[in-house]
């Protein structure tokens, strides 16, 4: 008889392979469309250049002139680039100019230069560009370099070529440009003293915590932008003065009063253009308060000085300690402390904002977290996601155990989500356990209320904007890619496949007391999309003894293992599409010897231009006795 195979759509690990019978058990780089699980679409690359560090932060915006702009903080490096391509444009802030006397000393046949300048206040790292500077030791060492410290007073940097003679200190009169110092690009582990909070471990044991990721805050003052390093100070980079000219403190604008001098996060509010501080310090102090929100004067980002004639203020916030992350929703703000969520609104004079506990004991994994889709914020919490559509709610999610078994809690921070809209999606992406790179992701589908996932590389993600109409990412590779674009992996120069599956939970004959012997298999797929010329899939059927057994790969006996040489192998073949017009034409029916208590399908695809959707394939299956 002729069984369909007709699947619900997502992807369930919540159960067992047979149990969850009817859907899907495991998949990567797929997803759901009208129920129906297909490949996703490709990505390449933007720019044909990589910037330095790992960048975790994107952001779009368009100018007043139409200019379409592209903001990437990295843990080395601010840059903005156009959107169309280009080339990445440093505009990293400087954090001290200085000028020295003699400072380079070199070694003859090494391009190992020692720099000297008392309390220079460099990490390992950080970038110093030289202006000014004369020839010593056959090298004159004007430009850009990275150091290496080695003292408070003196650190090392490496020359295009190595020194003629042994020399210095030289070098004349030099200017030297300090950018700000640069971040992790991984959490660290620290322990002892100081690790952790004070009383945090047992006596004369110490504590233990992990450093901070370098993550960049950004957002439009108008056409302007507003940056600035999680847990640091806010710049402004005014998009008149061009590409090549870098951002300035904001506290050193004309009119700047109060500004606060370190944030762990900001936001500009769209409808009434405040800017607001999360986690900055208080007014005449340089200490940072976890709990502290501020704000400036409307239509001002550098007036953050309360006054009876302007809007300027600050609350507090009591539950938790510490804000971790805030998101502009509709006319408000969320805000997640480590044990609460509340809501920020605009109240208006005297008041000016506002706040809301909407919900105790619900938690956040970091800042990037959340995602809003079509009036609903969504995120990822400790061992579980929620929504909020006006109450907050716990998120079903049939991949929890999946997600939440192989998770590194040490890399949190890393984790981020965002919307891929024109998909119905909500993408997470995090670090699998004993990964310290973010390795996997995890979507879920808010029309179908599907769940799926799959492995890849990706450090930051930016929905469609004015500035793109495909989502934009970056990897580790170091490269600005478009997403959606295409079918193929072209994130490089050199055009890979994208390698995608998607495989069945169990079906069985009848409750499973009979084998089934499928001998023929009517293929539904449609190759929509593709470019290959023949574009080809595989399905797969995978047959198993029993539920508590594993796939069956061939019905050769094996030394010392127990097999039933009754008990057909798997079988996969190619479906192959042969014509497009009118619609697409590919193989029929494909015969196969497949035999056993319970099977699996698996559809599947490794070549390059392939596009694919898996609709509802048929087995000519017949009931092949029994055994015990």
């Amino acid at each position: 008889m002729l069984k369909k195979l007709q699947l619900k759509s997502g992807v369930n690990r919540e159960g067992t392979r047979y149990s969850t019978e009817g859907g899907w058990f495991s998949c990567d780089k797929i997803r759901f469309r009208s129920g129906q699980p297909e490949k996703i679409g490709g990505w390449a690359q933007v720019i044909n250049d990589q910037f330095l560090g790992i960048c975790r932060s994107l952001w779009t915006w368009i100018s007043l002139g139409g200019a379409k702009y592209v903001g990437l903080g990295t843990n080395l490096k601010y840059y903005i680039a156009l959107a169309g391509g280009g080339m990445y444009n440093d505009v990293t802030p400087i954090r001290d100019t200085v000028t020295l006397t003699n400072p380079f000393s070199t070694t003859n046949g090494s391009p190992t230069v020692t720099v000297s300048d008392v309390a220079h206040g460099g990490v390992t790292g950080d970038f110093v560009t030289f202006s000014g500077a004369t020839a010593v030791g056959g090298l004159t060492l004007n430009g850009e370099y990275q150091i290496t410290v080695t003292t408070v007073d003196a650190y090392t940097i490496t020359a295009s070529s190595n020194a003629s003679s042994t020399a210095g200190p030289g070098g004349g009169t030099v200017t030297a440009a300090y950018q700000i110092n640069v971040g992790d690009e991984i959490q660290n582990s620290l322990s002892g003293w100081g690790a952790g909070a004070w009383g945090g471990g047992g006596w004369g044991v110490g504590s233990s915590s992990t450093t901070a990721i370098r993550i960049w805050n950004h957002d439009n003052f108008g056409e302007d932008l507003l940056y600035g390093p999680k847990d640091g100070p806010l710049y402004y980079w005014d998009q008149t003065a061009g590409l090549t000219t870098r951002g300035v403190a904001l506290t050193s604008l004309s009119g700047a009063s109060d500004v606060p001098t370190v944030q762990h996060l900001f936001s500009v509010s769209d409808t009434s253009r405040f800017v607001l501080a999360f986690g900055c310090n208080d007014y005449g102090s340089s200490t940072q308060d976890s709990m502290l929100i501020r704000w400036s004067d409307q239509e001002s980002a550098v007036n953050w000085t309360p006054a009876a004639t302007n809007q300027a203020g600050s609350l507090r916030l009591s539950h938790g300690s510490q804000i971790e992350a805030a998101a502009q929703v509709r006319q408000d703000f969320l805000v997640w402390t480590d044990t609460a969520l509340y809501s920020l609104q605009y109240l208006g004079p005297p008041v000016v904002w506002g706040s809301q506990l909407l919900s105790d004991n619900t938690s956040i994994v970091s800042d990037r977290a959340w995602a809003t889709a079509a009036g609903v914020t969504y995120w990822m919490g400790n061992g579980k996601f929620y929504r909020y559509d006006g109450r907050v709610e716990t998120l079903v999610c049939d991949l929890r155990q999946y997600v939440f078994s192989s998770f590194n809690t040490n890399q949190t921070e890393q984790v981020f989500a965002s919307t891929n809209e024109q998909f119905n999606e909500i993408w997470w992406f995090y670090c699998s356990s004993g990964s310290t790179v973010v390795d996997r992701y995890v979507i879920y589908n808010y029309i179908e209320k599907a769940w799926y996932y799959g492995m890849m590389g990706r450090t930051a993600w930016i929905d469609t904007s004015v500035a793109s109409d495909v989502p934009m990412a970056t990897d580790y590779n170091r490269r600005l890619l478009n997403h959606e674009t295409g079918v193929d992996d072209n994130a490089t120069t050199t055009t890979l496949p994208i390698e995608a599956y998607i495989t069945s939970s169990e079906f069985d004959i009848d409750d499973g007391h009979n084998f089934g012997f499928v001998w023929r298999v009517i293929p539904d797929v449609n190759f929509t999309g593709s470019t290959a010329g023949s574009p080809t899939m595989n399905l797969t059927l995978l047959p198993l003894q029993n539920s508590g057994s594993g796939y069956t790969r061939g019905i050769t006996p094996v030394a010392s293992v127990t097999s039933d040489m009754s008990v057909a192998g798997e079988n996969s073949y190619p479906v192959v599409r042969s014509a497009t017009v009118p619609v697409d034409q590919y193989t029929g029916q494909v015969n196969i010897r497949v035999r056993g208590r319970q099977m699996s399908i698996k559809a599947a695809s490794d070549q390059i231009g392939v596009q694919w959707q898996l609709g509802s394939p048929r087995i000519d299956v017949r009931v092949d006795g029994r055994k015990s």
